[in-house]
């Protein structure tokens, strides 16, 4: 039992590691957006795509990414994923041009997708009791907080003393680590769908010496069951419309976010169309028909359009309106963090056991509001310790609550054979809310001019704005989601 329990905390660990390399990898290289344009050419536009590259790939592959694991075993897509990524950040660290580096950065975001796609299903799986569940999802949760606030930190390190190439490259050694440890640790599962299509194919074709499907067999059972052209409606649907959130907040890019959100849009109807049409769809039907999915994922895209919307705009305000540097503002916002890991830990797991993930999200929501007004309340020269710090450590305490309940709502009720495709949606929804967050709060706060008060004005709104995406899911939670699971109601999220 000890020796299972040890084999479990290990797979969490190289889990959460693959997650914090992700996370880490897209605020390193945004501190480093600047290097990088100047020593490869890139033009003012052009280096958007150092970023913009790896969200689009991200986002686009992560529900196909979810359905590979359910169908191939989510361990092996994990590793893939988790290869792929360190090759590429390979590439970025030895890239000498600019389209080079673009190229590296949307084969990371590919392989990204397919690791990230299956984590919260295989974390699921690893710990199917409520209370075991929520410690998992806090744990998993702190490493997302921390090491989006680490990153402001250790990009203005790495690249002042390195360069830029030194943050893509200290993924290879990292990744290589944690990819030997996942060959050992994680647990090798296949979905019962995936069980039972092996079984058919081995009556109908083995082989004579080992008496196991022959690599042909297997081949053509997952082309049965894998609906490629669902597959690429989706992918395509999900690039178009997180490129038409990103060039949302962009000066002059209106005419070509609209025709980008139109086409993702038919591309989407398409892929639904193609899902009721198909004998074996991407998404089965059951799971598209799930009320409570759908409303959670929403809740799910206004929570990151919050989280993500307050950490780069508080960012921003620190630097351009307190005057901090990057370190300086990577350590004057390291309050949330801790109360992000205190929480999410300790306190929230306690709390979901006791009164099921519902309630705790409420009242992670209601926080996250609070800290949010605090911040829209800021005056123009503010004190970090008297204005600051206490919105700061009310944000700690809304997103150390909100994430790992949020998040177990969006997984609950899962069949086994359908955890991966769950997570994919799940980890969509999550990427979604994040750009959307992003483009409509830059757009909010962008002023015409660089004086202070300006500038001020233009953050203070859009935490404001980020309060209405907080106050909107609030709203969800409590009236939409009434028949969520509680402690006393559902005794697994499996």
């Amino acid at each position: 039992m000890r020796a299972e329990a040890e084999r479990r905390a290990g797979a969490l660990a190289v889990l959460c590691a693959m997650s914090l390399m992700i996370v880490l990898d897209s605020t390193i290289v945004a501190v480093a957006v600047p290097d990088i344009q100047r020593e490869l050419g890139f033009s003012p536009a052009g280096v958007a795509w150092v970023v913009n590259g790896y969200l689009v790939a991200f986002a686009g592959l992560l529900l196909f990414a979810g359905r590979l694991g359910d169908l191939l075993g989510a361990w092996r897509v994990f590793l893939a994923g988790l290869g792929v990524f360190t090759v590429a950040s390979l590439l970025c660290g030895f890239a000498t041009t600019a389209a080079a580096l673009i190229a590296g950065r949307f084969l990371q975001g590919a392989g990204g997708a397919l690791a990230a796609a299956v984590v919260l299903g295989m974390i699921v799986r690893l710990f199917p009791a409520p209370a075991e569940q929520a410690r998992a999802m806090g744990i998993y949760s702190f490493t997302q907080a921390g090491g989006a606030a680490a990153g402001f930190v250790l990009g203005g390190v790495l690249t002042d003393a390195l360069g830029w190439p030194v943050i893509f490259l200290i993924n290879v050694p990292i990744g290589l680590a944690v990819w030997l440890a996942g060959r050992r640790l994680l647990h090798r599962e296949t979905s019962s769908e995936t069980s039972r299509e092996t079984s058919r194919a081995t009556n109908r074709a083995t082989n004579p010496r080992t008496n196991r499907p022959t690599s042909r067999e297997t081949s053509r059972s997952l082309r049965d069951r894998l609906d490629l052209p669902g597959a690429l409606l989706i992918t395509a649907g999900l690039s178009l419309g997180v490129y038409a959130i990103i060039r949302t907040g962009e000066p002059g890019a209106t005419r070509t976010s609209t025709l980008a959100g139109a086409a993702a849009v038919l591309l989407i109807l398409g892929f639904l169309l193609r899902q009721h049409l198909a004998r074996t769809p991407l998404i089965p039907l059951r799971v598209l028909a799930r009320r409570r999915l759908l409303i959670a994922n929403a809740a799910v895209v206004l929570v990151f359009a919050t989280g993500m919307g307050f950490q780069f705009m508080n960012a921003l305000f620190m630097q351009r309106v307190m005057g901090y540097d990057a370190l300086g503002t990577g350590l004057a916002f390291l309050p949330t963090p801790i109360v992000i890991g205190f929480v999410s830990l300790f306190a929230a797991p306690r709390l979901t056991a006791i009164r099921g993930p519902r309630p705790v999200l409420v009242t992670g929501l209601i926080l996250l509001l609070a800290g949010l007004l605090l911040l829209h309340r800021l005056p123009v020269s503010p004190d970090y310790l008297t204005d600051m710090l206490p919105s700061l450590i009310v944000m700690g305490l809304g997103v150390g609550i909100t994430i790992p309940s949020i998040i177990m709502l969006a997984m609950s009720g899962a069949a086994p054979e359908d955890t991966g495709v769950v997570s994919g949606f799940s980890n969509t929804a999550q990427q979604a809310g994040g750009a959307l967050g992003l483009s409509v709060l830059a757009a909010v706060a962008a002023r015409d001019t660089e004086a202070t008060a300006a500038l001020h004005d233009g953050y203070t709104t859009a935490f404001l704005v980020a309060a209405g995406f907080a106050l909107a899911a609030l709203l969800i939670t409590t009236l939409a989601l009434r028949d969520a699971p509680t402690k006393q109601k559902e005794h697994r999220y499996v």
